[in-house]
């Protein structure tokens, strides 16, 4: 099988990336939150620039995906109309933050999260997919997301972890963002081409233990489809979500505005739990743990359709599934109970492994797959 060509960045407003259907162009709400105009917005120029599709991706950012070059710069000004987009492309590229979606308004984690998008032009020259998780609510729920810095409510208090490090070192409100500097330029005097991630650099050259000794908190259950203080969530297959059917949702539900997680699941404020028959209602529908690429002829280097095969295969995969158009496995970075890989429009089969991984079985077709037994 042929490597697949992985890019090294991903895709933004200012500097979005050809697909097989056209530009994908990432927009990065400020704390994981676009108010209701700012999302019907969204919805509006999805259908005139897009594919009618916004895809909610694994690092809780929106994509429009199918928009041709030459309009490109009338999106731009549009998401700028929208105050969705940064008017300088380098601090576009930094706000790389993933916030915990539970929070409220004007909390700790919101204020860690607005004092750090205020710092971004102080933080040294970073490698691309860099990232910061703000997770300092009563439980973490974003330790298995991805992330290089992490500012996470500790046993005795905020603390600051490196990712790859088990213990972080305790921090103030105050002092939380000079230390998370901190620790962003000594990873960036450390980090080479071929080790650009925080683990990466802290598995081989260690961490000095000023940067260790406080232990987190216990993970929580991240939540599922349902009604929530805050408002409705609700699930979106393989992270898309229609976007005039998402327009009506948000009408219907009288929400005021649209909250995003990197788990495919999207919150809506003040949202009333309504049927909603494009969205996932019910958190043990096996699409929830069944995640899938866009897939041939969207992905150029796809090697297969994905996503209706993932459909029909997901009620009859114990587990969950991953069914991705090439061996980089973008839709699910870590080990599934099932995947299947696109090669030559067919598939090859890994358990209990990721995208990548040697096969155990090779060259099935859609008809093989219907009929085997996964368990």
């Amino acid at each position: 099988m042929s490597a697949p060509f992985v890019q090294g960045w991903c895709p933004g407003a200012h500097r979005p990336m050809m697909s097989g259907d056209g530009l994908v162009v990432r927009v990065r709400p400020r704390l994981a939150r676009l108010s209701a105009a700012q999302a019907l917005g969204l919805c509006e120029l999805s259908e005139r620039f897009g594919n009618g599709t916004i895809d909610l991706t694994n690092r809780a950012n929106l994509q429009l995906r199918g928009v041709r070059e030459d309009d490109h710069q009338a999106l731009l000004a549009e998401l700028a109309t929208l105050n969705l987009l940064d008017a300088e492309p380098g601090i576009e590229v930094r706000r790389n933050i993933l916030v915990s979606p539970l929070y409220r308004s004007g909390d700790l984690s919101a204020r860690l999260t607005q004092g750090l998008i205020d710092r971004l032009g102080d933080l040294p020259t970073l490698p691309a997919k860099f990232g910061f998780a703000i997770d300092t609510g009563p439980e973490r729920l974003l330790a298995a997301d991805s992330a290089d810095i992490r500012l996470e409510t500790g046993r005795d208090g905020l603390i600051l972890r490196a990712d790859g490090a088990e213990t972080g070192r305790a921090v103030t409100e105050e002092d939380a963002i000079d230390q998370l500097i901190a620790l962003a330029e000594w990873f960036a005097s450390r980090f080479t081409p071929d080790k650009r991630r925080m683990a990466r650099v802290v598995a081989a050259q260690g961490l000095p233990s000023a940067w260790q000794g406080s232990a987190p908190v216990e993970l929580g259950a991240k939540p599922l489809p349902g009604a929530y203080d805050l408002g409705a969530i609700y699930g979106a297959a393989f992270g898309q979500l229609p976007a005039r059917q998402l327009q009506e949702l948000l009408g219907d539900s009288g929400a005021s505005a649209l909250r995003v997680t990197p788990w495919r699941l999207i919150l809506l404020e003040g949202g009333a739990a309504i049927p909603a028959p494009h969205f996932v209602t019910d958190g043990s529908d096996p699409l929830m743990t069944t995640d899938a690429c866009p897939g041939a002829p969207f992905c150029p280097q796809a090697k297969a359709e994905t996503r209706n095969i993932a459909r029909a295969l997901a009620s009859r995969v114990p587990g969950s599934l991953h069914v991705s158009g090439c061996a980089k496995g973008c839709a699910r970075m870590g080990s599934a109970d099932v995947t299947l890989i696109g090669h030559n429009g067919r598939f090859d089969l890994v358990k209990q492994g990721r995208a990548g991984d040697e096969p155990s079985q090779t060259g099935l077709t859609e008809e093989t797959l219907m009929t085997m037994d996964f368990t």
